[in-house]
């Protein structure tokens, strides 16, 4: 396994920590600051457009060190939605290739997570009729859901047992589906273990009543997850990075039983980072519908702390990170490598910029076409 290098503070270089490069593996990104993957629920068939474009391209140019397209289907009943992003054929390649190329065009570094959505498989889009479960003969565009167990997510529809053949066709398409990323152009590869989809379902007990080699145990609950990140790893070339992303905890209460937790993520995360993983991505939730989750500024930063510790693995931290010195203070303080925004990306696609100009840092590259427009540093 390469090693990743993953430390450089603010000083040396006269930089803030959110400035300076991280190399993974043989990969240098220019900066901390990813973009979070975000569902846009807008492609047609799993292919992409001008909208997916316009969307990461404008988080490229606003100056993201990595730009990561949102959860892409390595199967077509692997979607949330029927709108949602795929990479299960080549006609995904063709359409992923210059949006890749567009973000790299702009010195960020063009990554992609490869998704499948489980028992949360087949609903609407969530501007459509508010994201509502699709049930097979009764809507026309729903389809059969698969699980690790036949126990459905709140009143989405019961989903199919997945059988040991299914299991091994999600493996191959995992691998199949980082392979035509590769040939898309993307140089990251992020797998979703997280948000209560399907390897996220198989790893907690809330969703995995199985009794065979994939269920009870943690070691059985854990196997198609780590079988996926192998298989993967297998296909990226060795100078590339592996990212997964995970939820560290269910947020079980005392009522809701056996579940996900952080002792058992960071007992994956080491697991993860023995076959080869080269950064984990820690989020939470997702697989309780009615999970009491403390949300607030950087909430989850403490689970990144720990696994970062504990399983000796690079980790990102994501969750109402809203602003350049909050970033600073969480990768100052050692508690992440790189930090993941979302929602305050999607109001301010420019968003690392200002925290540059927040943090008093002059040095950052503008697009010289927006050379005028510069936030004012303070």
């Amino acid at each position: 396994m390469q090693q990743t290098q993953a430390t450089g503070k603010s000083g040396s270089s006269g930089r803030p920590q959110l400035f300076e490069p991280i190399t993974l593996r043989q990969l240098t990104i220019p900066n901390r600051i990813w973009l979070s993957p975000m569902c846009q629920y807008s492609a047609v068939d799993g292919v992409v457009n001008n909208w997916h474009l316009v969307h990461l391209g404008a988080r490229a140019a606003g100056g993201c060190g990595l730009v990561m397209a949102e959860a892409s289907a390595v199967l077509p009943e692997g979607r949330i939605s029927p709108s949602d992003a795929g990479i299960w054929n080549d006609a995904h390649v063709a359409a992923w290739r210059p949006i890749a190329d567009f973000i790299r065009s702009q010195g960020s570094v063009p990554s992609i997570q490869l998704a499948h959505a489980g028992r949360k498989a087949s609903t609407a889009e969530p501007f459509v009729e508010g994201g509502r479960p699709l049930y097979p003969g009764k809507d026309a565009r729903a389809w059969q859901a698969v699980a690790p167990s036949a126990v459905p997510f709140a009143d989405f529809q019961t989903p199919r047992e997945m059988t040991e053949a299914d299991i091994k066709a999600v493996i191959d398409a995992f691998a199949a589906a980082a392979q035509r990323s590769l040939k898309a152009g993307f140089q990251v590869i992020e797998i979703h273990m997280a948000h209560g989809y399907l390897l996220h379902q198989f790893l907690s007990p809330q969703a995995n009543k199985r009794t065979d080699q994939y269920g009870g145990s943690l070691a059985n609950r854990m196997r198609l997850p780590l079988a996926v990140a192998e298989a993967v790893r297998a296909v990226v070339p060795p100078e590339l990075p592996l990212a997964v992303r995970i939820s560290a905890t269910d947020w079980a209460g005392p009522l809701d039983g056996p579940a996900w937790d952080v002792d058992q993520s960071v007992a994956l995360c080491g697991a993860l980072r023995e076959l080869g993983v080269d950064l984990v991505d820690v989020s939470s939730g997702g697989q309780l519908p009615r999970a009491l989750i403390p949300v607030g500024p950087g909430y989850q930063v403490p689970f990144s702390e720990r696994i970062r510790r504990e399983a000796r693995v690079a980790t990102g931290t994501v969750g109402l990170i809203t602003n350049g010195k909050q970033a600073e203070k969480i990768l100052a303080e050692g508690k992440a490598d790189v930090v993941l925004v979302g929602r305050e990306m999607l109001r301010d696609p420019n968003w690392p910029l200002r925290a540059a100009a927040e943090l008093g840092y002059q040095a950052v590259r503008y697009p010289p076409q927006y050379e005028r427009g510069k936030f004012p540093v303070k």
